[in-house]
């Protein structure tokens, strides 16, 4: 199934409960907070216990022992201590916040804003409440919301680091690309290690720092610990540097190095995944019934593909047509499909065969009226969940109307350009090249497969040749989608809209035909070479 992006939960406040405590009392939740600093939740645990058996029914001893249990995931226990003190102290902006933060880390996060907005009405003075509301924001894709939250948060704490890294994000999905580099800046200016904040400004200037900003980057990555995540992360950002900076045998080292920090998190299987296309392949491979339901899927653009493979690109080029609206990624298909395997208590694609045109007519229908608020008044809407090329004969059985547009670019670049890019706790396969290979192929498989089934429900967005030949292209995939040709949409650069992956500052500017990097690796791609060109591979997409 595809991998779900995973948004920052916003994170606890934790301070003195209060001064008029017993002495004994005072001490544990003294101990506690040393605990809670050092990252020993257990402790720190053992200690409010032990607080709350001599105060019962205060609710701020209940608060910091919730905050003891979140740090160890309870979070359902976390809740419901915090629910208890809420009803103690309503109204009190602590509590609010930490309930925000558990209801985050569980995923709630209207919830979440909800708690953070009553914190923040309590006590408008407080940062942390600010700062948490902006990431709750953040993880609904409520950019305006987000950008203003955080605004208020440095204005009451202009040292907030974490604030300011975060504004800077909200600022590059908007297009403030100079703004965000500036944000950026003023973080580093205040925690010249601040990994998240370097990767942050090389990113908005593609690798292209300043002489000084360059040696602080290098010198801030040389000082980081072995095998701390600040070396990592700081690790990738060099390595782009490096690139730009046309010193490739370093960046290979560098980016290899990042990778291996990674892989030793995370966890990839690529037999078992090949193993689970294959029998996508044999369930969807026969006679299947498919929706029945009136246009079902009219309007739907579904862009698949590899990461990395100019899909935000083909998104800004198909929402500036004034008649698309653009969705990012969504995962409503994979979501839907998660839910009726539940349902039946049978793991797809092994129910495929057995659903009824009835089924997928109902699966198209819930599809549909998940996704209706994100027209915006718009007669199209574009679906970027990036993994759905696993899912096309779903999408087919079930909308049958929608159109499948599958982004490609060259084979070698695309691997290349994944493994130099950190994705978190996402897309464990991109940390090895071998399994990068391994993925590709399955891809390439399934989606010659989906071709060969439905002729003319796919369409492939060759990268290359979008850079050659930019209106005839993109003429071509508007007549896919059943839309008209608008010069706005060659002028995609000029759209004012939000972009939330790592090729934001990319797609506001014009095409540049100078982006690939790959062959200039040399001997350092040959094994992803050899490994791409297996029997069964294509190396050129």
């Amino acid at each position: 199934m595809p991998e779900a992006p995973a948004a920052s939960a916003p994170a606890p406040v934790v301070d003195t409960v209060r001064t008029s405590l017993p002495p004994r009392v005072a001490r544990l939740v003294e101990r506690a907070q040393r605990w809670i600093d050092r990252r020993d939740f257990a402790a720190a645990e053992q200690c409010m216990r032990e607080a709350a058996g001599l105060v019962p029914g205060d609710g701020g001893i209940l608060r910091l022992l919730a905050a003891a249990l979140q740090g160890q995931g309870r979070h359902d226990d976390a809740l419901d201590l915090l629910r208890r003190a809420q009803a103690l102290r309503p109204g009190d902006p602590l509590i609010e916040n930490n309930l925000g933060s558990a209801l985050g880390e569980k995923g709630d996060y209207h919830a979440a804003v909800q708690a953070f907005q009553r914190a923040t009405v309590a006590a408008p003075g407080l940062a942390a409440s600010w700062f948490n509301l902006g990431m709750a924001h953040d993880a609904l894709r409520q950019t305006s919301a987000a950008e203003a939250a955080l605004s208020r948060a440095l204005a009451i704490d202009a040292g907030h680091v974490e604030a300011r890294v975060l504004h800077a994000g909200t600022l590059r999905t908007q297009g403030r690309i100079g703004e965000a580099a500036q944000q950026f800046r003023t973080a580093l200016s205040a925690r010249p290690g601040s990994a998240e904040a370097w990767m942050g400004l090389v990113g908005v200037v593609s690798g292209r720092l300043e002489a000084e900003e360059a040696r602080m980057l290098e010198s801030q990555y040389e000082r980081a610990p072995d095998g701390s995540r600040n070396r990592m992360l700081l690790a990738y950002a060099w390595a782009i540097v490096l690139e730009a900076q046309e010193r490739y045998d370093e960046a290979f080292r560098l980016a290899c190095e990042a990778n291996r920090a990674r892989r030793s998190r995370l966890g990839w299987d690529a037999v078992a995944f090949s193993r689970i296309m294959r029998r996508i392949e044999d369930a969807f491979g026969g006679s299947l019934g498919t929706a029945d339901g009136p246009a079902l899927g009219e309007g739907i653009v579904f862009l698949v593909g590899m990461p990395r493979s100019g899909s935000t690109l083909a998104e800004q080029i198909l929402s500036s047509h004034p008649d698309v609206a653009g969705a990012g990624e969504i995962d409503v298909l994979a979501e839907l499909l998660r839910e009726e395997s539940s349902h039946r208590g049978s793991d797809f694609p092994a129910w495929a065969r057995e659903a009824t045109p009835a089924d997928w007519t109902r699966l198209g229908r819930a599809y549909m009226e998940r996704v209706a608020p994100l027209f915006d008044g718009k007669a199209h809407l574009v679906d970027k969940t990036l993994q759905n090329w696993q899912l096309v004969g779903a999408i087919r059985a079930m909308l049958p109307d929608a159109h499948v547009i599958d982004c490609r670019r060259d084979a070698l670049e695309t691997c290349w350009s994944c493994f130099k890019h950190d994705f978190g706790d996402n897309l464990p396969y991109t940390c090895d090249l071998d399994d990068l290979a391994a993925h590709w192929r399955d891809y390439d498989r399934m989606m010659r497969f989906w071709a060969r089934r439905h002729p003319s429900f796919t369409w492939t967005l060759d990268h290359e040749a979008l850079l050659a030949d930019p209106e005839d292209r993109v003429r071509a995939m508007l007549a896919h989608c059943d839309l008209s040709f608008d010069p706005r949409c060659l002028r995609f650069h000029e759209s004012v809209r939000e972009v939330r992956t790592t090729s934001a500052s990319q797609v506001r500017a014009p095409l540049r035909t100078d982006t690939s990097m790959a062959q200039r690796y040399g001997h350092h791609l040959d094994r992803l070479r050899h490994a791409l060109a297996a029997p069964g591979a294509d190396l050129r997409a």
